[in-house]
């Protein structure tokens, strides 16, 4: 459920005070119910730990996924046996930040989200790891050299993602409801908050970008562009709000690519 001052308005939030809200001597409260809610929490672990477990199942090739002949066998090139330890790596340590790192303001949101969510993630999860991990999958066409830049894109976006949720898990001490503007810390990692607003989506859509070239397969690219018009509008999103909370806030920043987007 919700309050708020008009009838189309936005929320009031849990510390807001009456006196100081923009109404007069007499003001109408609206009240709409938004019908059953789940923690953030919740959702973010289900959305994780399905990809994850999905994945390792393809990998292992278990019965009546791949022919009979091909149960618990092992593929013979090296870039599969990668590939399913960038994507495993991804999402331990995407349930680790939810459970230790991030700091949700919002409490919780409609259950109906987490069938949404968790529909996106699973289904491009099967998709992936069964083309990813079948008999007569075929390594990229540029061989090791094309493995190896994509791994080092890949990790390098990874702990750019680490080194943005710390950085914006410190901006919030708990139980606080300050907004501050986050800007660079010594951290080379965060550096790219002088021109970005929503780094830690320029390094996921990095690390995807990575992914794709690593093994070179058609619903990973899908999955990464998708991503990235999704990731996109959260980014525009959150950069007009801090231009709207900050006056002072710094002009050369774009929402989520430097210069362009």
């Amino acid at each position: 459920s919700m309050w708020t001052a008009k009838e189309d308005g936005k929320p009031l939030k849990d510390e807001d005070v009456l006196h100081q809200l923009p109404v007069g001597t007499t003001a109408t409260f609206y009240f709409r119910d938004l019908g059953s809610q789940i923690s953030w929490r919740t959702v973010f672990l289900t959305e994780c730990i399905g990809p994850l477990f999905i994945y390792l199942m393809f990998y292992f090739r278990v019965p009546f996924i791949y022919a009979p002949k091909y149960d618990f066998t092992t593929s013979k090139h090296w870039v599969v046996h990668l590939a399913c330890l960038c994507h495993s790596f991804h999402y331990v340590k995407r349930i680790l930040e939810t459970l230790f790192v991030h700091r949700f303001c919002q409490g919780t949101m409609p259950l109906r989200n987490i069938f949404k969510n968790c529909l996106y993630y699973w289904c491009f999860a099967v998709w992936m790891a069964y083309y990813i991990n079948h008999p007569l999958y075929t390594p990229p066409y540029y061989g090791e050299q094309q493995v190896k830049t994509a791994l080092g894109i890949f990790v390098f976006c990874q702990l750019g993602s680490f080194s943005i949720h710390i950085t914006l898990r410190n901006l919030k001490p708990p139980g606080s409801k300050t907004k501050k503007i986050p800007y660079p810390t010594k951290n080379p990692f965060t550096w790219i908050f002088a021109l970005v607003s929503c780094p830690n989506y320029t390094y996921e859509v990095g690390s995807w970008l990575g992914f794709t070239v690593m093994t070179q397969c058609v619903p990973v690219a899908f999955f990464t562009i998708v991503g990235f018009i999704q990731m996109t509008m959260w980014a525009k999103g959150k950069h007009r709000s801090y231009l709207r909370e900050f006056k002072e806030y710094p002009t050369l920043r774009s929402p989520i690519l430097p210069f362009v987007l």
